[in-house]
C-alpha cells in the first residue's frame, strides 16, 4: 500500500526551498525590521497585492557569490537574491512587483537580481503591466564574484527599465537607504513616495567618502525632508503601510472609472473666492469641492508652490489638475512652476487622463531675478506640453487671468482648450489691472501733485478697467467660452469629458519627463 499523504523527495525539496523565502525562514531579522516600525518587503506585497494572487518569478535564485560560499549558505542567506519579482493583482488588475529585500545584503543590487529583473522588465513590456517598485537598498553589490566582470556597466536594467516611460504607470517607494541604482530605479518612476525615514542619494557613504567628498552618516545623504522641498519625492508617507495605501491610491488612477463615488455641496464653491479681490485664498478648496470626495492626491505639494498638480476624479473619471496657488506670490508662473506643470501635463497625456486648469494667474513671474533661473525656457515648456497633448484640457478662470501665463494654463491660448469657462469672478487681460492702469496713465497719474485725489483717481480708472476686463465682459467678445456660476463647473466639466474617449494607441507613446 502506498501512502496518499506521502509526497516523492524532489517535491519535498522543492517545497523546502520555497519555504526558506518565507519570512518566518528568516525570524530574526524579520524582529529587526518590525523593532524599528518597519515591514519587510513580503509584508509589505501581502499588503499590496490581492489575496493568494502573487506569483513570484525568480524565487530560488540566489546571490552570485558560489565561488566564495557554498551553495546551502546562500540557500538560506540570499534568498531570491535579495529582489522579489512577481505578478499579482491590484484591485483585480494585473500588476506587477520588483521589490528590494533590505534583509538580504541591505537590498543591494546583484547579478542574479538583475537578470530575474531584467526578464520581469521584459514581461511588463510585453504584457503592457503597471508596476511597484520598492526601492530599499543599498546600489550595486561589489562582492558576487561568479561572472567575470570588471566594471559591470554592461547591465540593462536601468536602460529598460527606463524605456517603460510613457508605456505603462510605475509607481515607486523609497523608504530607509535608498542608495545608487536603487535611487536610479527610483527616480525614473512616474510617482515616487517615500516614508520618513527614507535617504535617497545617488551613492551612499562609502562612495561618498571614496570620491573623497568626506565622511556623512547614511541618514544624512539625502534626507526625505530634503526630497519633498527639492521636488524628488511626490508624496510622503507616514509609513509602510501608508506608502503601499497610497500605491493602491496613485495605480487607480491608471485603471478604469471607479463607479462609487460621492460629491460635496457645490455651493460652497461660490465662496472659495474672496470678495476682496485682492485677498489671497487657498485653491486645495476648490479643487476638493470639486472632484470626488476623498479622491484627490497631490503631487509634489512643497516644491513650485505656486503651481498646485493633482490627480483626482470626477464622477469617478480619473483626471489630472493643475491650479495656481495665490497664496504662492500671487499665482505668479516661475521656472520651477513651468516644469512641474509641464511634466505633469507629459503624464496625464501619457497615459490618457483629461486635464482640468483652474487658473487665477497674474501672468509669468517676471524680473531679472526670475530671468536668472532660465524662466524663458523653463515657462515654454509648458506652451509646448499643452500644445502637444492629445486629452482635452478644460480650463476654468477663477479670478485672475492675465498675460502669457492665463494662456499656457488654458492650452496656449483662451481656445486651445475643449472649453474655456469663468467664474463671475474672473477677470482677464494682457496684463494685471493695476499694473496697465499705472503704465498707461503715469503721465496723468504724475501730473496729480495731491497723494489722497491721485490713489482716488488710480482707484477710479482700476475700476473701470475691471469692468472692461471682467469675465462677462470677455464673454461678450467670445474671449472666453462662458461665465458660470462656480457650484456648475463639477457638472459642466463632467459633461464637457463625457464624449471624450482615449484615441487608440497605434504604438503612440509618451515619453514622461523624470523632472
Amino acid at each position: 500500500m502506498t501512502d496518499d499523504s506521502a509526497t516523492r523527495p524532489e517535491l519535498d525539496e522543492v517545497l523546502h526551498r520555497q519555504s526558506l523565502l518565507s519570512d518566518d525562514a528568516r525570524p530574526e531579522a524579520a524582529a529587526k525590521r518590525h523593532a524599528l516600525g518597519r515591514r519587510t518587503i513580503r509584508e509589505n506585497l501581502a499588503d499590496l497585492l490581492d489575496p493568494g494572487s502573487f506569483e513570484e518569478w525568480g524565487g530560488l535564485t540566489v546571490a552570485a557569490q558560489r565561488n566564495r560560499r557554498g551553495l546551502d549558505d546562500l540557500i538560506v542567506a540570499t534568498p531570491a537574491d535579495g529582489v522579489v519579482t512577481g505578478i499579482g493583482t491590484v484591485a483585480g488588475r494585473r500588476t506587477a512587483v520588483i521589490g528590494y529585500d533590505a534583509m538580504v545584503l541591505a537590498g543591494t543590487q546583484g547579478l542574479m537580481g538583475h537578470k530575474k529583473t531584467d526578464r520581469m522588465l521584459d514581461v511588463i513590456r510585453r504584457d503592457r503591466l503597471p508596476v511597484v517598485l520598492f526601492a530599499e537598498g543599498g546600489g550595486g553589490r561589489p562582492g558576487d564574484s561568479d561572472v567575470p566582470t570588471v566594471g559591470g556597466l554592461d547591465v540593462p536594467t536601468f536602460t529598460r527599465f527606463a524605456a517603460l516611460s510613457g508605456l505603462v504607470p510605475r509607481i515607486g517607494i523609497a523608504s530607509s537607504r535608498c542608495f545608487a541604482g536603487n535611487a536610479t530605479l527610483f527616480g525614473c518612476c512616474d510617482i515616487t513616495i517615500a516614508t520618513p525615514e527614507a535617504s535617497i542619494g545617488m551613492a551612499g557613504p562609502a562612495m561618498i567618502e571614496g570620491g573623497g567628498l568626506g565622511i556623512v552618516e547614511a541618514d544624512e545623504v539625502g534626507p526625505r525632508e530634503v526630497h519633498i522641498a527639492n521636488g524628488v519625492v511626490d508624496v510622503a508617507a507616514e509609513d509602510d503601510r501608508h506608502a503601499v495605501a497610497l500605491a493602491k491610491q496613485a495605480l487607480g488612477f491608471f485603471a478604469a472609472v471607479d463607479k462609487s463615488w460621492n460629491v460635496a455641496d457645490q455651493t460652497a464653491l461660490r465662496d472659495v473666492v474672496p470678495e476682496n479681490r485682492r485677498r489671497a485664498y487657498e485653491v486645495r478648496k476648490a479643487i476638493a469641492l470639486i472632484a470626488d470626495e476623498g479622491s484627490v492626491l497631490e503631487l509634489r505639494p512643497r516644491w513650485a508652490r505656486g503651481m498646485v498638480t493633482a490627480l483626482a476624479r470626477i464622477e469617478g473619471r480619473p483626471i489630472g489638475v493643475i491650479a495656481n496657488n495665490p497664496l504662492h506670490l500671487a499665482g505668479a508662473i516661475t521656472s520651477q512652476c513651468g516644469d512641474k506643470a509641464a511634466r505633469f501635463i507629459q503624464l496625464c497625456d501619457a497615459f490618457d487622463l483629461p486635464v482640468l486648469s483652474l487658473c487665477d494667474t497674474p501672468g509669468m513671474m517676471v524680473g531679472p531675478s526670475a530671468e536668472q533661473t532660465g524662466l524663458v525656457r523653463h515657462t515654454a515648456r509648458i506652451f509646448t506640453a499643452v500644445a502637444t497633448m492629445t486629452v482635452p484640457l478644460v480650463c476654468v478662470i477663477l479670478r485672475k487671468g492675465y498675460g502669457l501665463g492665463a494662456m499656457a494654463m488654458a492650452g496656449g491660448d483662451f481656445h486651445a482648450s475643449l472649453a474655456t469657462l469663468a467664474w463671475p469672478t474672473g477677470e482677464v487681460g494682457g496684463m494685471g489691472l493695476e499694473g496697465a492702469v499705472r503704465l498707461a496713465m503715469r503721465k496723468e497719474l504724475a501730473a496729480i501733485a495731491d497723494d489722497d485725489e491721485r490713489n482716488r483717481v488710480f482707484e477710479q480708472l482700476v475700476a473701470g478697467a475691471y469692468e472692461q476686463g471682467k469675465a462677462l465682459s470677455a464673454a461678450t467678445y467670445d474671449e472666453i467660452d462662458d461665465v458660470i456660476d462656480p457650484a456648475d463647473t463639477r457638472s459642466r466639466v463632467a459633461s464637457l469629458l463625457t464624449a471624450w474617449q482615449p484615441p487608440p494607441r497605434d504604438g503612440r507613446r509618451r515619453v514622461v519627463d523624470t523632472w
